[in-house]
């Protein structure tokens, strides 16, 4: 009788783990590139969510994920396509957390994750040209709209009493788009761009440039560029030759690269970036700090939430096929459901299991409002005594 009992609880065990697998996704960022500082601290995230999904074996039948890294170079499209490819091709990832830079984004989204029924979840392509991307329903992202930012950045600097500005921004998809939002939003407000002119990376010498900036003249010099390639350069440029003192800095200028590089120099400075005051922030925060990572750094906080809701999707879809959940992500990323918090993906996976909706909070209050879009808030920061602060939320 005992054998018999063993035996039948040994076939339930086996019976309860026979749809286990490890489930590979890939984590495509800039691990080089114009915004490398951030990546580590992105990467965490992911893998931090990826380990609390895998460690509460909740997730289909027992399944675990694992993250695959790549690099994307954030501009190279090539590269990142290439890169793309074989975490498809090679290594058989579901889906790709990334890409971080929109053009590198965009790239990957039409040339390898569509041809191959890829879902793609960005926690960082901001450009408003993604909203309307050609995606087949496979591309999402965590982070909001440079169009929202735009209208963001706007209303602080004619807050600050600021009237006119000259504008640069790095020459690509995520540039463009940002210096459009930027200066269409202040114009609408009554301000003036006095000039607007782009910016290519990886020259050692931006003296031309913001002589051309400094001609045109300004109140402030917004710099919609990268923190550790040519945005960085022009700042050093502009306070080596006195040109401009103050800097309006967007999302892809905010980070502890600029700290360390300019200290006091940047004091007064200020800028936004997407971020969150919501109570899942403020636990993501404590996970991170306790993961041994700056759960503030840029992106970071999407990140997680990116990984979240793949795992979430794969499981109310009842399968790891990107053609199954691909269409669950906007239902447990949205109310109505019960709301999931950062940390409790174990809760998530349970109940969505048992056929109960879910609306997952995570760390940045995630609201997917249409095709790869996501509502949001902004931070804003300001450099005081040599360090982005943050002073308040929009």
């Amino acid at each position: 009788m005992k054998k018999l009992l063993l035996a039948t609880a040994a076939a339930a065990l086996t019976a309860g783990t026979a749809g286990a697998e490890e489930v590979k996704l890939g984590l495509l960022i800039g691990f080089t590139g114009p915004i490398e500082s951030l990546a580590p601290a992105m990467a965490a995230a992911s893998e931090l969510a990826a380990k609390e999904v895998s460690d509460s074996g909740k997730l289909l039948d027992g399944s675990t994920i694992t993250m695959v890294r790549a690099d994307s170079t954030c501009t190279d499209a090539a590269v990142a396509q290439a890169a793309g490819e074989k975490l498809v091709t090679g290594d058989g990832v579901k889906g790709i957390v990334g890409a971080d830079c929109s053009g590198v984004t965009g790239a990957v989204l039409s040339n390898v994750a569509v041809p191959n029924g890829i879902v793609m979840v960005s926690p960082s392509a901001t450009s408003p040209a993604l909203s309307t991307a050609e995606d087949n329903g496979l591309f999402f992202r965590t982070a909001p709209s440079d169009a929202r930012e735009g209208e963001v950045a706007a209303d602080i600097m004619i807050e600050r009493g600021i009237k006119t500005a000259a504008l640069t921004y790095t020459n690509n998809d995520y540039g463009k788009g940002l210096a459009e939002a930027i200066a269409a939003s202040f114009t609408a407000k009554g301000g003036v761009i006095t000039i607007q002119a782009a910016h290519e990376d990886g020259k050692a010498d931006y003296s031309a440039e913001v002589g051309a900036l400094a001609a045109a003249g300004g109140d402030i010099l917004i710099v919609a560029g990268y923190l550790d390639q040519g945005g960085a350069g022009i700042i050093q440029a502009a306070l080596d030759t006195g040109a401009f003192s103050t800097f309006q800095l967007p999302g892809g200028m905010i980070g502890t690269s600029m700290d360390e590089r300019f200290g006091p120099a940047l004091n007064g400075s200020f800028g936004q970036i997407a971020g969150s005051d919501s109570a899942g922030a403020a636990t993501f925060q404590e996970m991170a700090k306790a993961a041994g990572f700056d759960g503030v750094s840029a992106y970071s906080p999407e990140s997680y939430d990116a990984t979240a809701l793949i795992a979430l999707a794969m499981q109310a879809a009842g399968s790891t096929d990107p053609a199954a959940y691909a269409a669950k992500i906007m239902d447990v990323a949205n109310a109505p459901g019960e709301k999931i918090m950062p940390g409790e993906l174990a809760k998530g996976l349970e109940l969505v299991a048992a056929g109960t909706d879910v609306d997952f909070e995570g760390a940045t209050a995630v609201e997917l409002i249409g095709p790869g879009q996501r509502a949001g808030r902004d931070r804003e920061s300001e450099v005081k005594d040599g360090v982005q602060s943050t002073v308040g939320f929009r």
